[in-house]
């Protein structure tokens, strides 16, 4: 059965209606503009709260680096007669001495049952070594070890944990060498993986806030010549 068409027709009086230019909505036009100065105070905290994130994750980065360092200690002898260079920085090594009393100081960390000690080896005083002293075992009853393995790192270097240390022997009276070296006993590389992933999350969190503020102003200024438009 054939097909009927209808020719279209080319007739002006026929054609379609001509589309009229968009007309806002005047019940959208009266609503009240967005507040400036929230926004202006959003995206001011937004930035801090970036940098202060961004700031705690460098200061982390040294132990959340190490962490990736190999698993097998260095093993450096004698601590009394050895000498720490950039070859070992921020590297898993052993060794043995003995721990001096001068300028030796104990304290503690929140939420951590166990107590520290920072003694500087004995005779060498540019080595120092952090050891941890289990909860109940402090005072004449803990007998420090004559064997260290841990992270080795210079005192100026060694992060947000030890960034304080350095003023607490100087109340003792004693001045720490400028190029003082850390030992951080029992740290291993292993145990050190929850600095990776704590820098990691500061890393994403201030990304995720430096994005928001970027989507933020830009919607502002998207919007910025439709007012314009409007006040004409």
């Amino acid at each position: 059965m054939p097909l009927l068409l209808d020719p279209v027709s080319s007739h002006p009086s026929e054609a379609l209606p001509p589309v009229r230019p968009f007309e806002a909505d005047p019940e959208l036009l009266a609503l009240p503009a967005p507040p400036k100065k929230e926004r202006a105070l959003t995206v001011v905290l937004m930035v801090l709260t970036a940098c202060a994130a961004a700031l705690v994750a460098w200061m982390l980065r040294g132990e959340a680096g190490y962490a990736f360092s190999s698993g097998e200690p260095s093993e450096v002898g004698d601590l009394a007669a050895f000498r720490p260079g950039d070859q070992l920085r921020n590297r898993y090594v052993s060794g043995v001495g003995s721990l001096g009393a001068s300028g030796a100081i104990r304290y503690g960390r929140a939420a951590e049952g166990d107590s520290f000690r920072l003694a500087p080896v004995a005779g060498n005083d540019r080595l120092w070594i952090e050891i941890r002293v289990p909860e109940g075992f402090e005072g004449p009853r803990f007998i420090p070890p004559s064997s260290f393995a841990g992270r080795l790192v210079p005192l100026n270097k060694s992060g947000l944990r030890h960034a304080s240390l350095g003023q607490g022997v100087e109340r003792t009276g004693v001045s720490i060498p400028e190029d003082a070296w850390i030992l951080v006993d029992g740290s291993s590389p292993r145990a050190s993986r929850w600095a990776a992933g704590l820098c990691a999350l500061f890393i994403g969190f201030s990304l995720w806030n430096l994005v928001s503020v970027v989507r933020l102003l830009g919607r502002v200024k998207d919007g910025e010549p439709t007012d314009q438009g409007d006040a004409s």
